[in-house]
């Protein structure tokens, strides 16, 4: 089982985010807090947590270094029972807001892992995906992260913004590079409805050599691909887990969760998220609708297809695509090298 936990506290609100995310908030973050510790007590009960049984607890956002570690601490009280051993416990956080003494107190609470909202080492192109941070602050950050003794270390970065070029991705890389970090996430700008980029979509290239050379230049210094859009020596567990589909607790306004071929929805507003934390909708999948999502999500990932998931037809077209090279088989799943063309493949076998 894993957790996520949304922070939906942001210090500015980036060009390009479609989340669930307030820079105006900031006093109601007490009672929030208070409020993911009722739906999280919740939450056990519905899914029958047991001791040792999360595997992997993700605090995302949003901000999680917005909000101060004393305020996490009686949910990490909570959640202490149910974590196993060695479970991979990370935060997302912000160079400009994790400074030495939020990093120190979130690592006294058991973080092991610390993913960073870096996506560029370019001023111009900061100040333009209205970042509030400067490179030197993110690699300060990581650097005080790595000599506090936190055990992985990530950053994020974004391509394929207008302006972008080989000579600008290749320095993000390569500064990435020059930090002790252990994984990367690489992803392609997106254009979402609701966010100020929406306005200005023009300000997204399509330029698919550029995923191409990202990808290229990051393998070539030693992280390996595992999924479309992130790579590593170290391999997230969280991430992997959602991609296996695992069970996983959502706690927090605009989370998601998911239990036995149900989705689990709380409400998004923070103000009525607070009041009433337990108000939860829920969405029930079908067993068709899980095979989709196993297979578009197994193909753009290293989980792979089990083949033993798969009707006669599908099994006969993936077989196809292993004919042609452009799937691998053994005696029990079936893999993609390939993570750009994981779209193209699903479709196939599903249509």
């Amino acid at each position: 089982m894993l957790v996520y936990i949304h922070i939906p506290y942001c210090d500015s609100k980036c060009n390009y985010c479609s989340f669930n995310t307030y820079v105006d908030k900031f006093d109601t973050r007490d009672d929030y807090m208070q409020a993911l510790y009722r739906q999280l007590s919740f939450e056990l009960e519905r899914f029958s947590a047991k001791q040792d049984s999360i595997e992997t607890l993700f605090i995302g956002g949003g901000t999680p270094s917005t909000v101060a570690p004393e305020l996490y601490a009686p949910i990490f009280g909570l959640l202490k029972p149910y974590l196993q051993t060695n479970a991979e416990i990370t935060t997302e956080a912000n160079p400009n807001s994790a400074t030495y003494s939020w990093l120190e107190g979130m690592k006294d609470l058991g973080v092991n892992r610390v993913s960073f909202g870096v996506q560029s080492f370019n001023s111009e192109k900061l100040k333009a995906l209205n970042r509030a941070h400067n490179p030197q602050q993110a690699k300060d950050a990581i650097l005080h992260a790595k000599a506090l003794g936190f055990e992985h270390l990530s950053l994020d970065l974004i391509y394929n913004y207008q302006g972008d070029n080989k000579a600008l991705l290749l320095n993000d890389i390569k500064e990435a590079f020059s930090l002790p970090i252990d994984h990367i996430s690489a992803y392609e700008l997106t254009i979402e409805d609701g966010t100020k980029f929406s306005s200005t979509p023009e300000v997204r290239q399509e330029d698919e050599n550029l995923a191409f050379f990202v990808a290229e230049e990051i393998e070539k210094r030693g992280f390996q691909a595992y999924e479309i859009s992130n790579f590593g020596t170290y391999q997230s567990r969280h991430n992997k887990g959602y991609w296996e589909i695992k069970d996983y607790i959502g706690a927090g306004a605009g989370a998601v969760g998911f239990l036995k071929e149900r989705r689990f929805y709380p409400q998004t507003n923070i103000e009525a998220y607070i009041n009433d934390p337990l108000h939860i909708t829920e969405e029930p999948l079908s067993s068709d609708e899980l095979l989709t999502e196993r297979i578009f999500l197994g193909l753009r990932s290293n989980i792979g297809i089990q083949k033993s998931l798969l009707s006669e037809q599908m099994v006969q077209k993936a077989q196809i695509l292993c004919k042609e090279n452009k799937l691998k088989c053994d005696d029990t799943h079936y893999h993609n090298d390939n993570f750009f063309l994981s779209d193209e493949l699903a479709l196939f076998i599903l249509d």
